[in-house]
């Protein structure tokens, strides 16, 4: 939270309020945008918001930096009432040097820590009140060890008040007991859902894998059966291929062979008659 705007002499300028509370920037952090806060007002913001309140941009804690520099001497420069103007201190200062003012101020009140006193009280009265105060507890002078109250002393009794701070500390630690084994056994149940559904997914991820491998042995197998085809589809015509070269060989074998020019010969000489008889 920002320093109230009451508490200051002068109007302030709408860039040193805080943009949650509104009220005057205490321990300011800038966004990237240049938006500013108080350092409680926008972490707290961040704890369920990741966007800057001002314009919705991301924002998280760690872009978070400090006031510029002349925005932090303009805060520094305000002069605001001390704290404790309503029980009669007058002084103003600079924004800067409140705290070390307040720290020290003659006018300065708190409560009473005692339970159940509202006494509020100036420095000079607090350890003379504190001294007297009929809320104050002080340990028990019989050594039971539990703070009482001063009206309390007569009618005190040791046993009877550790026998009941032991049944409450036993009713306390029962109740948290169960509280835990609550919890312990919905985390339980909620451990055993995910295990559940973790078994079930990597099941289906198992069948499908083993769909998957039978496909692919199916198409190995295809794939072997056709190298094979085109394997015996090649040595059939490396066969062939051998039985038509002997052919061709034996052809041109004969051809070249010394019967076959003779008879050739032959033949052209006994038609040689005829061809002149018929002139």
């Amino acid at each position: 939270m920002g320093y109230d705007v009451d508490r200051f002499v002068d109007e302030i300028n709408e860039g040193l309020l805080c943009g949650i509370c509104r009220d005057v920037l205490e321990d300011p952090l800038q966004a990237p945008c240049e938006h500013a806060y108080c350092s409680a007002c926008i972490m707290a913001w961040l704890v369920q918001h990741s966007i800057c309140p001002e314009d919705r941009r991301p924002l998280t804690a760690p872009l978070l930096r400090p006031l510029f520099r002349y925005m932090r001497n303009d805060l520094d420069k305000l002069q605001i009432r001390c704290r404790n103007c309503q029980a009669g201190c007058q002084v103003v200062c600079n924004l800067e040097t409140i705290h070390r003012h307040e720290a020290e101020c003659e006018f300065h009140t708190q409560q009473c820590p005692s339970v159940g006193c509202n006494a509020m009280l100036g420095r000079d009265q607090f350890e003379e009140h504190l001294q007297v105060c009929e809320f104050r507890r002080n340990l028990c002078p019989n050594g039971c060890g539990l703070a009482i109250l001063n009206s309390e002393d007569v009618s005190h009794n040791c046993v009877a008040e550790l026998r009941n701070a032991l049944e409450l500390f036993r009713s306390e630690m029962i109740g948290k007991l169960v509280e835990q084994r609550q919890e312990l056994e919905l985390l339980l149940d909620a451990q055993r859902r995910h295990m559940t559904q973790k078994q079930a997914f990597l099941q289906s991820q198992i069948e499908s894998l083993k769909s998957q491998m039978t496909l692919a042995l199916q198409d190995v197998q295809s794939l072997r059966e056709s190298t094979r085809r085109h394997e015996l589809e090649l040595e059939q015509g490396a066969l062939a291929k051998q039985r038509l070269l002997a052919i061709i060989s034996t052809l041109q074998a004969e051809r070249s062979s010394p019967n076959v020019v003779n008879r050739t010969y032959l033949c052209r000489q006994s038609s040689t008659p005829v061809e002149s008889s018929k002139q």
